[in-house]
């Protein structure tokens, strides 16, 4: 534990690439194999699930510090991250744990069935059995909210330059449904394994947004655009008679879209197509809050499957014939998906193809952006035709051309602290529209703001405090913010009727009273017919 203690305060203490890299690859030269596996499961986000609430955690912390719960309670508000305020607050350890870190977490997967008091004994004796950064991590492990600024991507890079296996390679190795209890690192990294691959999809090719104008790009018959879809990314995979859906959060779930295995009479075997998972309520492509309701559900019902079925707008084909095809220029695997797509049809199958578009000027592009809404997409997806289908977000060859957000006029009401270096300010802010003469709750945001706007606003909560319910506090309804939004849909489960998709602030309005904010009538408004 030690070690990667160690590893997580380094990767902590930096902002630059090369130093946590650097410091990823050491780690991997000289830990033992159980417990690369276990660094590699961490920071790929595969967690085991948490053992102690939150509440018995806070609970048994002040108890071994010796303080009084609300003095914790308030130490937490302060602190912002319970790991931190349960590191800060226990006594120092005089003597550092020699537990590895695979010990650490099957000792947690254990704990899960313990009794309340066994878990209270294990957790003081290990807590004081651990220096601050050990406790930290050991805490964050116990919470399972683990994040610290390592992308996969940075870790995989590490992870070849220990091992001088290609990142390509070790990308492809650490997608897929693998268990870091029952794997082990030769298995998942040093071998080759042909069952492996069975299920596993390909790396996800990611877009970075449009920089400067579409011009910049060059002759636009160099050029395909599609609509980018507001959607679940995904790749379903279909080899040897089985058909496997991944999201690109690496998830498998196959289960949750029952209406995929009508693929397996379709398409053939050795087929690998990245697309979209859309709703498709009544024959038209829905919301994204439509398709919230089928997502996290364990069991899907018959009702939800009619209410909102799903389609898959394919976009692009990564195998074929049971090859890797992800090489060859975007213009010869979308002939192939159109082939496809073509044997196939549409009229009974969840099968769709996202459609490119024709364009011989930019201005002609343009002019189809602004439509997206109406066709229920975020905007335009442009791709060189001569483009191979790369790992990971690369510039150059992909690149998304979203509409311009959503905005409204809106009144801070309440504000809650924020986390990490933000934590002893108050950032974490929620919204009101007026509604007869009432200030109505609709969107909450944490981004948008300088530093120097941050530290203002929040000297102003402070000031300007009505009312504190644990760490949210309700403020004078003063400040104006202009919020903007990607998306907006009518929903139940807000109080305003309404639901946005990425709310954030774009600018404090210092200019406006009020009584000049917007209302959730012209918010609705907003709503595609």
């Amino acid at each position: 534990m030690n070690e990667f203690a160690a590893l997580i305060r380094e990767l902590d203490s930096t902002n630059k690439t090369t130093v946590k890299v650097a410091a990823l690859t050491r780690y991997f030269q000289r830990v033992p194999n159980k417990d690369k596996v276990w660094a590699i499961a961490i920071l790929s986000h595969r967690r085991p699930p948490r053992p102690v609430n939150t509440t018995l955690l806070r609970t048994f912390a002040a108890d071994l510090a010796n303080i009084p719960l609300w003095l914790f309670e308030e130490s937490y508000h302060i602190v912002g991250d319970l790991a931190e305020t349960i590191a800060l607050v226990i006594p120092p350890a005089e003597e550092s744990s020699e537990k590895s870190l695979t010990q650490y977490l099957e000792e947690i997967i254990d704990l899960k069935s313990a009794t309340e008091a066994d878990k209270k004994e294990y957790l003081h004796e290990n807590w004081a059995a651990l220096n601050y950064y050990e406790r930290f991590v050991f805490t964050k492990l116990i919470t399972g909210s683990f994040r610290i600024g390592v992308s996969q991507k940075l870790m995989t890079r590490a992870l070849s330059k220990a091992t001088e296996i290609d990142e390509d390679v070790l990308a492809y190795k650490l997608m897929g449904d693998w268990d870091p209890q029952k794997i082990t690192f030769q298995k998942l990294i040093l071998e080759e394994n042909e069952e492996d691959f069975l299920s596993k999809p390909y790396p996800f090719y990611l877009a970075y947004a449009i920089e400067g104008e579409p011009e910049d790009l060059g002759d636009p018959a160099d050029w395909s655009a599609e609509h980018k879809w507001d959607g679940i990314r995904s790749q379903v995979v279909i080899r040897n008679r089985e058909i496997f859906v991944w999201s690109r959060g690496e998830e498998l779930v196959t289960d949750k879209y029952p209406e995929f295995s009508s693929f397996l009479e379709l398409i053939p075997d050795g087929t690998v197509i990245d697309g979209e998972i859309l709703p498709f309520p009544g024959g038209n492509i829905g919301t994204f809050n439509d398709l919230q309701t089928r997502i996290g559900r364990k069991t899907v019902s018959k009702a939800l499957l009619n209410k909102v079925p799903v389609i898959l707008k394919a976009y692009d084909v990564l195998e074929w014939e049971g090859k890797d095809i992800r090489t060859l220029p975007f213009l010869e695997r979308r002939k192939i998906l159109e082939r496809l797509h073509t044997t196939v049809g549409t009229e009974k199958h969840p099968f769709h193809l996202s459609k490119t578009i024709s364009f011989n000027k930019w201005e002609e592009a343009a002019a189809e952006r602004e439509r997206a809404r109406e066709e229920k997409s975020e905007g335009l997806m442009l791709k060189r035709w001569d483009s191979p289908y790369l790992v990971g977000r690369k510039k150059g060859d992909w690149w998304k051309w979203k509409v311009e957000p959503l905005t409204v006029d809106a009144v801070l009401t309440y504000a809650m602290r924020g986390h990490g270096r933000r934590s002893n300010l108050f950032t974490d802010y929620t919204f009101a529209l007026w509604q007869d003469e009432e200030l109505v709750t609709f969107a909450k945001a944490y981004s948008g703001l300088t530093d120097a706007e941050f530290r203002q606003v929040d000297a102003w909560i402070k000031r300007n405090t009505l009312e504190r319910f644990g760490p949210v506090r309700s403020v004078k309804p003063e400040l104006v913010f202009e919020i903007a939004f990607e998306g907006i849909a009518e929903s139940n489960r807000h109080k305003s009727g309404v639901a946005t998709r990425f709310p954030r602030i774009l600018r404090w309005r210092q200019d406006k009273k009020i009584e000049e904010a917007n209302t959730i009538e012209e918010l609705k408004q907003l709503i595609p017919k």
